[in-house]
This record gives structure tokens, sequence and C-alpha cells, in this order.
């Protein structure tokens, strides 16, 4: 693969990361302790805020392997490894890339 293609790969790469980055600064107080006093809040209220915790902390985990994922495709970049399926060693389709520039396996291997 060209290195002008890659570098625009790698330009996306840490345009997503930093997307992700300011994502979870900005969500930080949706996975705060829901609080279980009932005198100070109400039966469906607590419900309600332990569901949109769940919900917060799904997200979370979503976004970590995002930027995981991501980090780990900038570290193939850097060691020239990147486009090349992790599984089999064959070429992964620029398509595929396009789509998800950090995917680590072609589409054999990911199925």
């Amino acid at each position: 693969m060209e290195k002008e293609i890659i570098e625009e790969f790698r330009k996306e790469l840490l345009s997503r990361l930093e997307e992700l980055e300011e994502s979870e600064k900005s969500t930080s107080e949706d996975h705060a302790t829901v609080e279980l006093d009932q005198a100070t809040q109400g039966r469906l209220s607590r419900m309600d805020a332990m569901q949109v915790q769940a919900m917060a902390l799904e997200t979370k985990r979503r976004r970590d392997l995002g930027m995981l994922r991501i980090k780990a495709a900038l570290k193939r970049i850097e060691e020239e490894e990147f486009g090349w399926c992790l599984s089999c060693g064959e070429e992964i389709a620029f398509k595929r890339l396009q789509w998800d520039p950090s995917t680590p396996n072609c589409i054999g291997c990911a199925s």
C-alpha cells in the first residue's frame, strides 16, 4: 500500500481517537454511582438512574474497545504492518479498510 494512502488512514484513525477521547470526557458523570437511599429518591427514579448508568457503562466499554482497536492500528502503521490480516497474513481489502481502518482482520478471517 502506498505511503500517502497509509498516511490518510493514520490521520483518520487519529481523528477518530480524538473524537472518542472527547466523548469520554463529556460523559464521565453518567457512570457515577447511583444513590440507593429511598428517602432522597423514589423507586422509579432510582430504577431509571440505574438504567441510565448501565447504558453509560456499556457505551464506555464500547468506546474503550474502539480506542484500543485504533491504538493497535496506529501501532501497526508504525511497524509497517498496516493493511495485513493478523490471522492469515493476507492483505485486507482496501474497501474494508476504508469502512473501518482499525480492522485487524480480512473479511474471511473476521467471518
